[in-house]
This record gives C-alpha cells, sequence and structure tokens, in this order.
C-alpha cells in the first residue's frame, strides 16, 4: 500500500495503578476523529488527556467529561490553543457541563437505590479536580510553510499547538530524539500540588491565565507522545532515554494494552515509576 504524501497515525492506552479496577481509573482520553490506531488521517487531530485529582470526589467522572470537551471543542475551535477569549469560551463551557452531569447521577443513584450520602453531599460541593492537556495537529499545506522551518519544502509537514495546565505532559521525538518536552521540561519540575482545573471554578479567565500554551512542527517520522505525569516523570528521569524510547515505542495498539500494565508494573516493582494511573497518546507522522 502506498503511504500517502500526508498520513498520520494515533492511538491510546490507559491503565490503573496497580491495585486498582479499570471502572477506579481516573486518567482519561478523548480522541479525535474516533478511529482505530491503523487508520491513516489526514485532517485535523484533536485529543484531550486528563488526570483525575485523587482528593477530589467523582475525579474520574470530571476527567472524562473534561478530556471529552477539550477535544471537541479544539476540532470546533482551532483557536482555543491560541488562548485569549476563545480559551476561556472553552472554560466556560466545560464548567458548564458539570451541574447537569451530576445532577443525572444523582438521580441515577437514587434509581439505583444508592441515594448520595451526606458526606458524599459535602464533598461534592468542593467539586472534582483535574490536569488537562489539550492538543490539536493539522496539515500544513505547502504554500504555508514558514521559511524558517528546518522541514524541507517539499516533504510533509504538520503544525502542532498544545495547552496544559498542571503536568500532563507533550514530548516531541525527531528520529527517536526528545527535542521538545512541554510544558515541563524536566523531572526536578513535577510537584505533589499541580495546577487543576476544577469543576466549579467559574472565574474561565483565572483558568486562562493558569494554563500555558506552545507550538510546533512535524515532519515524517516525528513522534508525539501525550503522557499523564507518573510515565511523564519516568520518561525525564531515565537516564537511559534512547532505550525509555524504544521500550515506548514497543506499544502501538489497543491489543498491546495487557504487554503495556505488565510493562508499567516490572517499572513500578523497581521503584522506577510511581504506582499511579497512566494514559499516553501516541502520535506517528508519515510521509515521503
Amino acid at each position: 500500500m502506498t503511504t500517502p504524501p500526508s498520513c498520520v497515525y494515533v492511538t491510546h492506552l490507559v491503565t490503573p495503578k496497580y491495585g486498582s479496577t479499570e471502572e477506579e481509573c481516573e486518567d482519561a482520553v478523548a480522541v479525535l476523529p474516533g478511529c482505530s490506531h491503523d487508520d491513516m488521517l489526514r485532517g485535523p487531530l484533536t485529543a484531550g488527556v486528563c488526570d483525575g485529582a485523587t482528593e477530589s470526589a467523582l475525579a474520574k467522572d470530571w476527567a472524562r467529561l473534561l478530556s471529552r470537551a477539550a477535544a471537541e471543542f479544539a476540532m470546533d475551535r482551532p483557536d482555543l490553543l491560541a488562548g485569549g477569549p476563545a480559551f476561556e469560551e472553552f472554560a466556560a463551557s466545560a464548567v458548564a457541563q458539570w451541574d447537569p452531569w451530576l445532577a443525572q447521577y444523582t438521580k441515577a443513584r437514587v434509581e439505583e437505590g444508592r441515594p448520595l450520602k451526606w458526606y458524599e453531599h459535602t464533598k461534592l460541593t468542593e467539586g472534582a479536580y483535574a490536569t488537562l492537556l489539550t492538543v490539536r495537529v493539522d496539515p500544513v499545506p505547502d504554500a504555508s510553510r514558514a521559511p524558517d522551518t528546518d522541514i524541507e519544502a517539499s516533504e510533509p509537514a504538520w503544525h502542532w499547538r498544545a495547552a496544559a495546565l498542571g503536568d500532563s505532559c507533550l514530548f516531541q521525538l525527531h528520529e527517536n530524539r526528545l527535542v521538545e518536552a512541554f510544558p515541563v521540561r524536566s523531572a526536578e519540575e513535577f510537584g505533589t500540588v499541580p495546577d487543576l482545573f476544577g469543576s466549579r471554578n467559574h472565574d474561565a479567565a483565572l483558568l486562562a491565565r493558569r494554563t500555558r500554551f506552545a507550538e510546533g512542527r512535524c515532519g515524517p517520522g516525528d513522534r508525539l507522545f501525550l503522557m499523564t505525569d507518573a510515565l511523564a516523570a519516568w520518561f525525564l528521569s531515565t537516564p537511559d532515554q534512547d532505550g525509555a524510547v524504544r521500550q515506548l515505542l514497543d506499544f502501538s495498539g489497543p491489543s498491546d494494552l495487557g504487554g503495556f500494565r505488565e510493562w508499567l508494573d516490572g517499572l513500578r516493582e523497581r521503584r522506577q515509576l510511581r504506582n499511579d494511573d497512566v494514559a499516553v497518546v501516541r502520535i506517528d507522522f508519515e510521509g515521503r
């Protein structure tokens, strides 16, 4: 099969910490368009990656809602990833979805004979929290290629934009070497209290000010990895980054989830990886 001039493949894997079930996993990923990992994509691609904060109630549900809202908004409004009013509009719209969702959840609990306890109501008034990484990738038409890019004019190219609130990270690889890390650039930068997106935070301007934005270019053979904090911290701290890349490249589709979990458990047993939920999105750029 001939590879088209501009082609992207995307896959993602999400797995809970050791000792937890999939239903308990508080990391979430949404990718648009929804497709198989071996489908060739030629148009825009968006992804939302969230890490729910365990100390807040219904963090996994907020992470799922927020990641989906981010991917959908970025697909409809590319200017979301430039910051400013568009990001504020997104933040307000995402928060506005929480109370209707919570009303449905509360109703379902009553119908199941499991109404919310008083202490659950108390916790829910504080809201749910999650980090957020949003990415959009667009193919670059020949005529719009910037003259200062190091990608040859005859090659296909892609433009990525990203927004990050918290410590879920984007890594760009060129020839399987790390060339860009966002928003965290070193393992020492990871803290215990990252910035979080609250389900009841109606101060959209504040959320926008705390969010960081970045953009870049990719050519054939480049890759983007989007990771939640535990895996990102391992990747930045490992003394053998070439070896780390080779290990990550072993997992290229949903059928690899079992092997991915075993590999993560091995890192945890060797105390190289913190025992936390893990989400990763892999985007491969190919062309001729």
